[in-house]
């Protein structure tokens, strides 16, 4: 038995009529009248009461009805899920975020794919520092990460979706919160609180050549792995922080984001993948339009 004979019995149940079933079928009728004996046959019981002016069901013949439909209905449910998946507009898609986009990018990010790709079932991981996003990028915990350059780790393709300006974190309070722009050396004497080092935070790595071009080494009073954190710490007047401009999409009561000069000094924002999938394509080009 092939699918076909299904399909074959399908419209002759549902027409009642051997000409119609050919017809829509796009067969001549006489073939189609021996592939339906022929599943009788191997059946082994009547499907069909066939009189010269009509065509009935028998009871097996409506039950079989019932159990085939299903099966069609479900390869061919099968086969478009398939053509989906392949063409990049269904399944299951891991997302890692560093801090400061997790709060402004990631959020429209979702949204997006939710408007874009409804059949795309994303799950995201914030406040991801770069060397875990790209170590998750290699076990494959996550498909697509969004973080810091450099990315220099084998087989990582990466693009860069935005760049990000630097801003100046600082309490309400400070007495330079009410400047319009300020330059690092304003910041000379002041404390920082800075993202980890050691590696594991590019943004610590900004910071330290930042202070280097302006002639002094930051203080640094704290190091903390998220950014959420950072700038709570702000807000609890322990120092300033130099961060991406996204980060003021956290509105976090007493803090004042104050913006760097000059407009050069900014940051990339890298997606990075492993693996080549129709999915993380359709993926990027939604991030594309809303970077």
């Amino acid at each position: 038995m092939e699918l076909r004979h299904l399909r074959y019995f399908r419209a002759v149940a549902e027409e009642l009529h051997f000409g119609r079933a050919a017809e829509r079928l796009h067969i001549a009728q006489p073939p189609l009248s021996q592939q339906i004996r022929q599943l009788e046959r191997e059946l082994g019981v009547a499907l069909l009461l066939r009189t010269t002016r009509s065509v009935e069901l028998t009871a097996a013949g409506q039950a079989y009805l019932l159990r085939a439909v299903k099966i069609l209905d479900a390869v061919d449910d099968a086969g478009e899920q398939a053509r989906r998946i392949a063409g990049g507009t269904e399944g299951q898609l891991a997302v890692g975020c560093v801090g400061s986009a997790t709060y402004s990018l990631l959020p429209r990010l979702v949204r997006a794919l939710g408007d874009s790709l409804p059949d795309v079932e994303v799950s995201v991981r914030g406040e991801m520092l770069a060397p875990a996003q790209l170590a998750a990028l290699a076990t494959g915990e996550i498909d697509l990460a969004l973080l810091r350059p450099p990315v220099q780790q084998p087989g990582v393709r990466a693009e860069v979706v935005r760049r990000d300006r630097l801003l100046v974190a600082l309490p309400a309070d400070h007495r330079l919160a009410d400047n319009d722009v300020l330059t690092i050396a304003d910041l000379r004497d002041e404390y920082f609180i800075a993202h980890a080092g050691h590696g594991r935070s590019v943004m610590n790595n900004v910071l330290n050549a930042v202070c280097a071009d302006a002639g002094f080494i930051p203080r640094v009073r704290h190091e903390v792995m998220e950014t959420s954190t950072l700038v709570t710490l702000v807000a609890a007047g322990l120092g300033v922080a130099v961060v991406p401009d996204p980060t003021a999409a956290l509105d976090i009561a007493g803090v004042r984001f104050v913006a760097l000069v000059p407009e050069t000094l900014g940051i990339d924002l890298v997606a990075a993948r492993m693996s080549d999938s129709a999915l993380i394509d359709s993926v990027l080009t939604v991030l594309r339009t809303i970077a």
